[in-house]
């Protein structure tokens, strides 16, 4: 027996095949899985996995930047040229008046139509969507992004499809599994934003 086990340390193939196990498959038939076909199928679980969260940055990223986009030149989707911000429009007005009616109403529509409001949301939706899809400074984007997210949901309280769950929530969470998983490395310029002097002196920005 410790002949044996002397033999099976100093061969590869033998230890292998000590960790493989018989697994069971319909009509009598069996595959051998071993601990190196477990690992490699982890791997490449594991790569589908990113480029997952790579697509649904890049989605998210979108959802930011058309929304400045289309708020800034009006191109008709959810608004017409006549309420461009380019065209002296403020591109919050419309939502925050809406809010007239809920439980911070009056908070949210003092602040409709204030030029540093404008400003500061137009900034904030093309920050956010162009970091997303570059993958670049995925943390400030999380928390600026969750930020902006979690002030419109509260103007829209309470909810009238829902006690408390909305897209809004929804897309704030996944902002924070973006960054959490690194969604900017891959498909992405996460690698080479971290690699820089800048965010190497404070890794906050990656």
């Amino acid at each position: 027996m410790a002949v044996t086990e002397g033999r099976n340390q100093g061969n590869p193939r033998l230890r292998e095949a000590a960790f493989a196990v018989t697994v069971p498959r319909a009509h009598g038939e069996t595959v051998t899985a071993g601990t190196s076909g477990t690992a490699e199928t982890a791997g490449a679980a594991a790569d589908r996995v990113r480029y997952v969260w790579a697509a649904a940055r890049i989605a998210l990223g979108w959802v930011f930047l058309w929304a400045f986009l289309d708020k800034t030149f009006g191109w008709g989707f959810a608004t017409p040229a006549g309420k461009a911000w380019i065209n002296g429009a403020s591109p919050t007005t419309g939502f925050l008046k809406g809010t007239a009616g809920h439980t911070f109403g009056g908070v949210f529509t003092a602040l409709a139509g204030q030029g540093w409001a404008d400003w500061l949301f137009m900034i904030g939706l093309a920050g956010i969507g162009t970091a997303l899809v570059l993958g670049v400074g995925m943390r400030v984007a999380a928390a600026t992004g969750g930020l902006l997210l979690a002030m419109m949901w509260a103007a829209e309280l309470p909810l009238t499809t829902n006690p408390f769950m909305d897209e809004h929530i929804v897309y704030a969470i996944v902002l924070i599994g973006l960054a959490m998983a690194h969604a900017g490395d891959t498909l992405g310029l996460g690698k080479v934003w971290a690699a820089t002097p800048l965010v190497r002196r404070l890794p906050i920005l990656k």
